[in-house]
């Protein structure tokens, strides 16, 4: 019994090799081969259904399902003569064998009979010319979404693997500043430090280009607890004093109408807020004219949190409004800067996943203004 078993599946592994070994065209040839049974077996059957009853007894109905497996799954010339051959033979049954009488009505039923097929190879025609529309179209996207998906994955290991030179590189620079490759002159402080910070903002690049593919692919996580709006903007404001300074920009924070410092508390990431204080801050300074200034104002409204950052610059042009905050897109008029075009979007992927909308005006007479609103934190401060 056992070793009967054991030869029952040794057959089935090795007709299961030779299906797997098979190519596509022997696969489409053997599909083929056993659709012209089928179809051999129809007529013979519905044949034999309508040459051994009276004329009456139309059976030409049946040939519908052999023509809808020729329109589906063999070319298109012989479906149309498998089509013409069963609409001939109900229509033959009409005179052969001839040892019964025909009425008008048998006729009219045969005729509709044969009507009947010809629409449905037509329909059957024509839905598998919409099948292999869709299949292409399908194939189309697939191949669209894998080339795309290996673009995003090319340039996140390329900006991956940037990282190291980098951060290794900001090493060097800050062990020449604290002298430990001999004294420093006032000349090559100055030097180095426009290194480090142009080390610094490509960090940022790679980093941003990072996060926005990370975040495309695999969703923004948050960890998300009571932040207060008013800490975030102090810390970042602190952290681009040295931009500020070098633009001769100021950058001035207010709490709306009051001239107190009071809280604004929501429920949101502080580290992705951060960034999201630190792209609109960089973005209004680096677009406001000399001796410009920065605002940044809180508001309270019934169910949000509103800020403003408002810069000095010449403002958006009407063209450039409706993208600002799409991937890639930097602006072709007076508020052009040098970037990659990811800052405002990373910031508006930020805002969203924290349930909040971020949009940008014109400010009069002149410069810009990014809002965003995010809802009042619901859970007890601390």
């Amino acid at each position: 019994m056992r070793l009967n078993v054991a030869h029952r599946l040794s057959h089935a592994d090795s007709s299961l090799m030779k299906i797997r070994s098979l190519t596509p065209q022997a696969i489409l040839a053997r599909h083929q081969q056993q659709t012209y049974w089928l179809v051999f077996g129809g007529f013979l059957v519905v044949g034999a259904l309508e040459y051994l009853t009276p004329p009456d007894f139309v059976f030409g109905y049946l040939y519908i399902g052999t023509i809808l497996l020729a329109t589906l799954r063999l070319r298109s010339n012989i479906s149309v003569s498998i089509t013409s051959l069963a609409v001939g033979l109900t229509l033959l049954n009409l005179v052969m064998p001839g040892t019964a009488p025909v009425y008008a009505s048998t006729i009219a039923n045969r005729v509709i009979a044969s009507i009947a097929l010809v629409v449905t190879a037509w329909l059957g025609r024509l839905n598998r010319h919409y099948q292999e529309s869709i299949a292409q179209q399908k194939s189309q996207l697939q191949s669209q979404d894998q080339l795309s998906q290996m673009r995003a994955d090319f340039v996140s290991t390329l900006t991956h693997d940037l990282k190291t030179p980098l951060l290794g590189g900001m090493e060097t620079l800050k062990a020449f500043q604290q002298g430990k490759f001999g004294a420093v002159t006032s000349t090559q402080e100055k030097v180095l430090a426009m290194m480090s910070r142009s080390h610094y903002m490509t960090l940022q690049l790679v980093e941003t280009l990072l996060d926005v593919y990370r975040n495309d692919t695999e969703g923004l996580q948050l960890h998300l607890a009571s932040v207060d709006l008013v800490t975030v903007a102090q810390e970042i404001i602190v952290t681009l004093t040295e931009l500020a300074l070098s633009r001769q920009v100021s950058i001035s924070l207010s709490c709306g109408t009051s001239d107190f410092r009071r809280a604004f508390w929501v429920n949101g990431d502080a580290l992705q807020l951060q960034r999201v204080f630190a792209n609109l801050l960089t973005n209004a300074i680096n677009h406001s004219s000399r001796g410009g200034r920065v605002e940044v104002v809180l508001e309270s409204q019934a169910k949000y949190q509103v800020v403003r950052v408002l810069d000095s610059g010449l403002g958006i042009t009407a063209d450039e409004l409706p993208h600002l905050f799409e991937r890639f897109y930097q602006g072709h008029g007076d508020r052009q800067s040098k970037g990659s075009g990811l800052g405002l979007y990373l910031t508006r992927q930020i805002v969203e996943a924290h349930n909040g909308t971020i949009w940008a005006e014109n400010r009069s007479p002149h410069g810009a203004i990014f809002s965003l609103r995010l809802p009042i934190s619901t859970v007890s401060n601390p």
